[in-house]
């Protein structure tokens, strides 16, 4: 006769039964449960809503996840919830430092309210943005983070078509695809040319990418650096323009091509802080001092600018604040609740340290 007492499943026999069903069907959802001792869907509410169920029940299910290997199948749970827990994000590049405060940000922001991030690079020249849109929508993310304000028609239908919850970052237009957080370029640039000016330059180039963004820029910063009588006698601007994404050897090229055809030159605007770093080891090599002869302004304040010799005077972005304005108008939209600003400027501020 069998022990009545004995329980139904023991944690060996649950294993057991487990690794013989990986060789057909899987494990399950439904063993996990049994192996923690709760009905499948309080499993499923441990595993895909954690703060709807108590903490012990939690340490049970996530102890039973763990002991057996168990993966959820998040394909089907999308499919029956209609949602991936998915966002998808597109930036230019994952080697340029200037967006990672973003990711950062997204990535936690996300991540508490149950969501991952996926990451897309869609790169600046020949830009694959279209095609990374059909598989983004194909896939149903749950949402939709754009690096810029969207140029392409088709991508643009495409989105709207999917009623997926679109965030464009870093840029500002009146006619976002959906949300939008961001700042101006042209302003940047404007009030860049504005702040040269009253320190005493007056004779002031720049070095930049040449991407949608970053011509913006040079728009504003040429416009009113003439106007304020920064251009040299033919009354233009001098602007040297470099690949994207850029390098501190761009830097030190862009200001050789600088000095060699304007050698009267006292202040450069660069697009990146890393083409700063660049403009001031060439400075440094030829003996030119900053800021005294050379005054240098970055874009990005990024981590190593405040440790330069001398500290970088640069334009502070405040990725954190994109990426989680960007996580909370998505979950917002996920959740079905109006987002009341959807269009949102962050704004930048001018970090005067030692190189103006």
């Amino acid at each position: 006769m069998p022990d009545k007492s004995a329980p139904k499943h023991a944690p060996e026999e649950v294993q057991e039964k487990g690794r013989r069903r990986r060789k057909h069907g899987g494990l399950t959802l439904r063993d996990v449960a049994k192996l923690a001792g709760v009905a499948p869907i309080t499993a499923s509410r441990a595993l895909n809503t954690p703060d709807a169920v108590s903490a012990e029940i939690l340490a049970r299910v996530r102890d039973a996840v763990e002991r057996t290997g168990y993966v959820p199948n998040i394909l089907a749970g999308g499919l029956a919830s209609r949602q991936t827990r998915l966002v998808a994000a597109v930036v230019p590049t994952i080697s340029s430092p200037v967006f990672l405060e973003m990711i950062d940000a997204l990535t936690r922001a996300l991540a508490a309210k149950g969501y991952h991030l996926m990451l897309a690079q869609s790169g600046y020249v020949d830009s694959c943005e279209d095609e990374l849109l059909e598989a983004i929508i194909g896939r149903r993310a749950d949402g939709v983070v754009l690096t810029g304000v969207l140029r392409s028609q088709l991508g643009r239908r495409r989105l709207i078509a999917s009623g997926i919850p679109v965030v464009e970052t870093w840029d500002l237009t009146p006619t976002p695809i959906d949300m939008l957080v961001g700042f101006s370029h042209p302003k940047v640039g404007s009030e860049v040319a504005s702040y040269l000016h009253a320190r005493g330059r007056r004779r002031v180039a720049a070095i930049s990418a040449g991407d949608e963004r970053a011509r913006q820029r040079m728009a504003g910063f040429t416009e009113v650096a003439r106007t304020l009588g920064l251009a040299g006698s033919d009354g233009e601007i001098p602007v040297v323009w470099v690949a994207a994404p850029t390098t501190v050897a761009h830097g030190r090229e862009g200001l050789l091509a600088l000095l060699s055809a304007h050698p009267d030159i006292d202040a450069v605007f660069c697009s990146s802080d890393m083409l700063a770093m660049g403009v001031m080891n060439e400075a440094h090599a030829q003996g030119i001092r900053i800021p005294e002869r050379l005054g240098v302004i970055g874009l990005g304040d990024q981590h190593f600018s405040q440790n330069l010799y001398p500290a970088l005077t640069t334009v502070r972005i405040d990725g954190s604040a994109i990426g989680e304005t960007a996580a909370h108008f998505i979950l917002e939209r996920i959740a079905g609740r109006p987002v009341a600003e959807p269009v949102r400027d962050i704004g930048f501020t001018i970090v005067e340290r030692a190189t103006i």
